[in-house]
């Protein structure tokens, strides 16, 4: 991952970062083949779904956010989507938008599009000439940039969104934000928020429903992972002083939930009411961490090592026994996993159930 820190309007990925960024994109390993099968479906499913024009008297929708309601008065024909994952939703749901955030976590190929959302754009014809504009976030939202595609609503569901953010992009068009944290919206309701805003809120429910049947198939062939505590942290290798870890407020953490995994009593307690995605913890109060049975980590196959082998860290008995979940970093699992989306949780979602089984196998 490039050492350029991230700006204002993006997620950040590593909470060490924050010093540096108001929000961030967020997210680590290559993803096997046999996982894209699932989005296919998926995509080609909501395709389906959404050939029938939403009633008009779904319109005008009122839909309540952080900083003030947002009405859509008639079906939107034109969707823009800024900052993280949003734009998966009108591409389930068989919708090509007219611009979004340009992708560059996790992109392996740099074309700006991770690989679940070609796979659905191509599926309903939005790749090549029909490609939606992508806004380069890097210095945050270029609002000019997404003006000049002229939509109709812009979606935000799942982002970092300031309340200046959202008052210049309501000067654009009516704005779909979180509705009650930064970054702490999860895959499930995007979807619902994202889908009511286009009048497809039915559609979007069968969408969730789909990808929530997949995720209990998964776990029905990886007993283990049911039912067992974790945290998901992040720490730097050339600094592991500071243990940064998410709270169950970010959605990277709800999706673990997802997958039948309890957080942490500790990382409850240490989140308390806080309405950050993360806090950090020193590496001298690593113990602390003691009723962690998964420890989730981004990394490579140096970490697990190089955690053992620091004496502090290893004081986490995670880490002493191996039970890490190391998520590769910088790589398109890492994207699809640490910003879900309805499309991104079923492509990655074989990889990702392999690493909590193989981590969850060790534990006790």
């Amino acid at each position: 991952m490039s050492s350029a820190l991230p700006r204002a309007g993006r997620r950040a990925l590593r909470p060490l970062q924050l010093a540096a960024v108001a929000a961030a994109a967020a997210l680590a390993l290559a993803a096997c083949s046999s996982s894209g099968d699932a989005t296919g479906d998926s995509t080609a499913d909501a395709t389906a779904q959404s050939t029938d024009a939403p009633a008009p008297d779904l319109f005008p929708v009122t839909i309540p956010n952080t900083f003030g309601a947002t009405t859509i008065d008639s079906k939107p024909e034109r969707v823009a989507t800024v900052n993280w994952g949003n734009h998966d939703v009108p591409i389930a749901l068989g919708i090509v938008p007219v611009g979004i955030q340009k992708s560059t976590y996790g992109d392996d190929d740099s074309d700006g599009v991770l690989p679940w959302t070609f796979e659905g754009l191509e599926a309903i014809g939005g790749t090549g000439d029909t490609l939606p504009e992508l806004f380069d976030e890097t210095d945050g939202i270029p609002f000019e940039s997404v003006a000049n595609t002229a939509p109709d609503v812009v979606l935000a569901a799942y982002s970092g969104l300031t309340e200046e953010d959202w008052n210049t992009l309501q000067g654009i068009a009516p704005t779909v934000s979180y509705p009650v944290a930064a970054w702490g919206t999860n895959w499930k309701d995007m979807a619902l928020i994202d889908g009511q805003a286009l009048g497809l809120g039915e559609q979007a429910q069968a969408l969730v429903d789909d990808v929530e049947a997949k995720i209990a198939d998964g776990l029905a062939a990886r007993p283990d992972i049911e039912g067992k505590t974790f945290a998901y942290a992040w720490i730097d290798p050339a600094n592991p002083s500071t243990i940064s870890v998410y709270t169950p407020l970010d959605a990277r953490v709800q999706l673990v939930n997802d997958l039948g995994m309890t957080d942490a009593p500790s990382i409850v307690e240490l989140a308390g009411d806080s309405q950050e995605f993360f806090l950090s913890v020193s590496a001298e109060q690593a113990d602390t961490l003691a009723d962690v049975d998964v420890l989730v980590v981004y990394g490579d196959d140096t970490t697990l090592a190089t955690l053992q082998a620091d004496p502090l860290l290893n004081k986490i008995p995670a880490v002493a026994r191996g039970s890490v979940a190391v998520v590769p970093d910088a790589t398109p699992l890492a994207a699809a996993t640490s910003g879900p989306t309805v499309l991104s949780v079923p492509w990655a979602l074989d990889d990702y159930l392999d690493l909590f089984e193989a981590a969850a196998k060790k534990v006790g």
